[in-house]
Formats: C-alpha cells, sequence, structure tokens
C-alpha cells in the first residue's frame, strides 16, 4: 500500500465547496480487474485500455476565481512563465530551450538544488473529438488527450526514476530528498476543448490509488490508476494560455508534511463549438534533487 499522501497538519477536506461547474471524469472503477492501458496502438483484437471505468461527475473549482493553491499545500500551482519556444513541433527546438526553462521553474517553485527534465510529451485532441481515454493516438501518431484520472508515477516507480535519472551511487548519496513534476502547458492558444483537472493531494487517500501498468512498445511502466472518493477536491484554470504553465507534484521522496501524488484528467467541457480550436498542450516531466551537501553551504 502506498505511503499517505496527506499534509500532516492539514486534515483530508471535503469536495462540497462551490465549483465554476461540474463534469464527468474517468476514474477506474473499484474492484476492477489490475488496469493496464497501452500507450500505443497494441495487437490486433487487443483492447488499448484493460480495466473497468466508472465516469463520475464531479465539481470542478475555478482556481482562476479562488486563492491561489501552492504546489507545497494543494500539490499543484498556476504561474505566469512565458516560453521562447516558437515551435513545439520542434523536438530540437523543445530540448534545447524548453528543457531549461522548465528547469528553472521548477527550482523557483520548489527551492531545490538540481532539476533534470527526462522526457516530455505534445498532445492533440483528435479531430471528432472522440470519447476520452487514455492511450490513443490522431492518426498523425500524436497522442491525445488523456481521460482518465491517474497519476504518473507510483511508491516503485517513483523512487525507481530516481535511479534512472542519478544512475551513479556517488551521485545519489547526496539527494536527502527528491520530488518528479509535471510542467503543463497549451501550446495552441488559450484551452476552450478538454482542459486539464488536478485532484489536492491532501483528499486523496492511499486506499484510492491502484498501480497499473502503461505498456510502451519497449517498456512497462507503472502509475497510478484513482478510484472515486466523495472528499477528492478538483480544480481547473478556464483558457489556459501559452504563457502559463501548471506544475503539479507527481511524487515526493518526503513522506509527511508534503504532497506526494496529484491526480489529474482531462474533462469535456459543456457546450464546445463544434469548430473550436482543439486542444494542443505540451508535458515535460522534471525530476527535482534536494542535495544535503549543497543545502547546507
Amino acid at each position: 500500500m502506498p505511503t499517505s499522501n496527506l499534509v500532516a497538519s492539514e486534515p483530508r477536506r471535503s469536495a462540497a465547496a462551490p465549483a465554476a461547474l461540474n463534469a464527468s471524469l474517468g476514474y477506474l472503477a473499484r474492484g476492477s480487474p489490475p488496469p493496464h492501458c497501452y500507450a500505443y496502438d497494441p495487437p490486433p483484437g487487443t483492447p488499448i485500455e484493460g480495466a473497468a471505468w466508472a465516469p463520475v461527475e464531479v465539481a470542478l473549482r475555478d482556481g482562476r476565481a479562488a486563492p491561489a493553491a501552492a504546489l507545497e499545500r494543494e500539490g499543484f500551482e498556476l504561474r505566469d512563465a512565458p516560453t521562447a519556444v516558437t515551435d513545439f513541433t520542434d523536438r530540437a527546438a523543445i530540448e534545447r530551450v524548453y528543457y531549461p526553462e522548465a528547469s528553472a521553474l521548477a527550482l523557483a517553485i520548489t527551492g531545490g538544488t538540481r532539476a533534470f527534465v527526462f522526457d516530455h510529451l505534445v498532445r492533440r485532441r483528435e479531430a471528432d473529438r472522440a470519447p476520452l481515454s487514455f492511450g490513443r493516438r490522431s492518426p498523425d501518431g500524436v497522442p491525445t488527450v488523456n481521460g482518465r484520472v491517474h497519476n504518473d508515477y507510483t511508491e516503485a516507480s517513483g523512487q525507481r526514476r530516481l535511479d534512472l535519472v542519478l544512475p551513479d551511487p556517488g551521485d545519489r548519496a547526496s539527494v536527502r530528498r527528491y520530488c518528479i513534476l509535471n510542467v503543463w502547458r497549451s501550446i495552441r492558444g488559450p484551452v476552450v476543448d478538454t482542459p486539464l483537472a488536478v485532484c489536492d493531494a491532501r483528499t486523496v487517500s492511499p486506499d484510492d490509488l491502484v498501480a497499473g501498468e502503461v505498456r510502451y512498445p519497449r517498456r512497462t511502466g507503472e502509475i497510478y490508476f484513482v478510484t472515486w472518493a466523495s472528499a477528492h477536491a478538483w480544480t481547473y484554470y478556464p483558457r489556459m494560455d501559452r504563457h502559463e504553465a501548471l506544475v503539479f507534484k507527481q511524487y515526493d521522496s518526503q513522506l509527511v508534511g508534503a504532497p506526494r501524488f496529484t491526480p489529474h484528467a482531462a474533462f469535456e467541457l459543456p457546450d464546445v463549438a463544434p469548430d473550436a480550436p482543439r486542444r494542443e498542450s505540451i508535458e515535460v516531466r522534471c525530476l527535482v534533487v534536494f542535495d544535503a551537501e549543497r543545502a547546507s553551504r
């Protein structure tokens, strides 16, 4: 069972507060078979998702109309963070320009001593606006938006990521704490179709988190899928634009006193116009290290 995701000094809160709108989120059904999803087109006749899903209507708070959330409290934070990248289809520009931008943002928010962006993913909503799922790709191979409530790392895979990013045991020995962040940004303009919702980490219990597989062509990853609980408190930021970044916690090695897992999912806005711009976004994953030796200097 995963270690508690609750901040020790704050109780689990109710999700009953007024919100800007209600929307359906794709939760894992309790009692589902062990969940797995493919991040590529699976073999013919194989479903892309192997689990039972339970759409649940939840209240979504307008994050712009509420007191500002903080990464070390709710587990997420919206920042004004303009980027110098003009073409997010240019992988070289992303790695050369955007990775350092994301690393600098992660350090500014966390106060960490080192930051390592280790991957990114560009997503695009399908032209036919198909029902939301997990691993579907558009005809040109671009991943579509992810409509399943999930957290990118589990207790086990979060621990493994440190070894992958810092393979030198001597380098790892100086790490007193580390966390993994997701930095999420619109790359087309204001999001008016399938925005991202994030769940207040303080309202998530270990019992709500279920480890599942994400199957890639050459490896298998482990993430948490999430079962519904009435305590879950959800937030979204209307019309997120290119100059903004939503930073949220996906793992933290600190066991108490900090948010550790922040579930998230895309959702359908009501009454989206047929000709509305389809959402395009980029997410980068960044490991932030707090070094004992460097912190004491």
